[in-house]
Formats: C-alpha cells, sequence, structure tokens
C-alpha cells in the first residue's frame, strides 16, 4: 500500500483543526501510520523545505513552521498521495474546492492549514525524514470493507 506525508501546519493547530483534519482521512478509508505533534526546529524545516529555497518566499515560509506546533502525520492507503491531495485542496486556498480542507478552513495562501506530499517519491523522502524511527506496523480490521 501507498503511504504520504501530511502536516497540519501551526495555524492548523492553533485554531484546533486537527481533530477535523484527521477525521477526513479516517473517513475516506485511509490508515493511521504515523502521528506526532512537535516544534520544529529552524535547521529541520529548511530541511524540510530544501526544493523551495531559491523561492523568495522561502525565509518566511521556514518563519511560520517554527512559529509553533505542527502535527506530522503518515498515511496509507490505495492512491494515497493523490487522493490526501484532492482531499486537502489547491495550495492557494481561492482555488480550492469547498469541501477540500482548504476550500473550507483556509483564505491566504501564506495560511492554508496543511501540507501533503505531492508524489510517491516525496512522500517517501518526507516520512524518511520526519518519521526516522518508522511507522506503526498495523491493518484496520475494517480493511476488507474498503478495499476490494
Amino acid at each position: 500500500m501507498e503511504q504520504t506525508f501530511i502536516m497540519i501546519k501551526p495555524d492548523g493547530v492553533q485554531r484546533g483543526l486537527v481533530g477535523e483534519i484527521i477525521s477526513r482521512f479516517e473517513k475516506k478509508g485511509f490508515l493511521l501510520k504515523g502521528l506526532k505533534l512537535l516544534n520544529v526546529e529552524q535547521s529541520f524545516a529548511e530541511k524540510h523545505y530544501a526544493d523551495l529555497s531559491a523561492k523568495p518566499f522561502f525565509g518566511g515560509l521556514v518563519e511560520y513552521i517554527v512559529s509553533g506546533p505542527v502535527v506530522a502525520m503518515v498515511w496509507e492507503g490505495k492512491g494515497v498521495v493523490k487522493t490526501g491531495r484532492t482531499i486537502i485542496g489547491a495550495t492557494n486556498p481561492a482555488a480550492s474546492a469547498p469541501g477540500t480542507i482548504r476550500g473550507d478552513f483556509a483564505i491566504d495562501i501564506g495560511r492554508n492549514v496543511i501540507h501533503g506530499s505531492d508524489a510517491v517519491e516525496s512522500a517517501t523522502k518526507e516520512i524518511a525524514l520526519w518519521f526516522p524511527e518508522g511507522v506503526a506496523n498495523w491493518q484496520s480490521s475494517l480493511h476488507s470493507w474498503i478495499y476490494e
């Protein structure tokens, strides 16, 4: 099964959206494999966003991610990367459809509540960075009610 990395950003944590966001992934049928609440250090944030280091907004993005606690998660399921991005919505909340996390809970791109891996390759890299100890090895008893 495919895995993806999801991070609820400081604004999502501060606004009390953690339970709602977890609920949306669980209701879809994805399996939570890893979960952490943590404060991110600047060097770690820079490593996570290294692919954006040449962008003009990089410094502000790093500053924002270290401004408060985040919730880092690993979700597993068939097509979880692509479907997870659909659940999250477009990066710019103004372009996010109602019913998506960003469409329902965000207004500004700089406070868009959540990060999700954009490809299987980036998910693998992000999971290794955020969960070097690995994730839980388990399967839900509901698996056969979700998958053929």
